[in-house]
């Protein structure tokens, strides 16, 4: 855990003492200090949005990503467009501190799973966000998005919809072109799946 509120930290160590399928390794004051330590692929880093040495969020989470770290953003502050930058970083959750310990807790599970987790305002506000690098797609466009970045086939993605494997094929070749308007060109199942996950669109 990445955080410079040591009485927090202090609080979290002893209240996971208790708690058998997770362990607290390390905690850290800044992420140069964590990764100044052991840092171990499969771990999961609770890190706070806005740390004490000014470093950039973003910036963070990219370099615990790269170092194989599962990211969850924690702040204060309830923010739609530093969640979507995070989370367009690689991270895998963003969740404000208003929670309460057991809903961290089921967030470091599921993230430790390889889900993704935000908290029920941002991801509203993601979902009513119209900025201009993020497309407005229609209920189809999106309906198709989620089938086929989930790993279905375009055929089988057709199917569960209920429409010609062609029209599915239009739905799809559109929304790569709004994203590609946006500035944030999408080729491949990959690409797309990235952006329903940066988008907040399972949520």
């Amino acid at each position: 855990m990445v955080d410079d509120d040591q009485m927090l930290l202090d609080g979290i160590r002893a209240w996971l003492a208790t708690v058998a399928d997770v362990t607290l390794r390390r905690t850290a004051r800044t992420v140069d200090e964590l990764l100044d330590g052991d840092v171990r692929a499969d771990d999961v880093v609770i890190l706070d949005l806005l740390l004490a040495d000014h470093s950039d969020p973003v910036d963070n989470v990219r370099r615990l990503v790269a170092a194989g770290s599962r990211v969850l953003v924690i702040s204060v502050v309830a923010s739609a467009e530093q969640g979507r930058r995070v989370v367009r970083a690689g991270a895998a959750g963003y969740l404000t501190k208003d929670h309460d310990l057991g809903a961290l807790l089921d967030t470091v599970r599921e993230v430790a799973a390889y889900g993704e987790v935000h908290s029920p305002e941002l991801a509203f506000a993601w979902l009513a966000d119209r900025s201009e690098d993020r497309p407005v797609l229609s209920p189809q466009e999106r309906a198709i998005l989620l089938a086929y970045a989930s790993g279905m086939t375009l055929t089988a993605a057709a199917r569960k919809l209920g429409i010609q494997p062609a029209t599915a094929k239009n739905y799809l070749d559109r929304v790569k072109e709004k994203y590609r308007r946006a500035g944030r060109p999408t080729y491949t199942k990959l690409d797309l799946a990235s952006r329903v996950r940066e988008d907040g669109l399972l949520r």
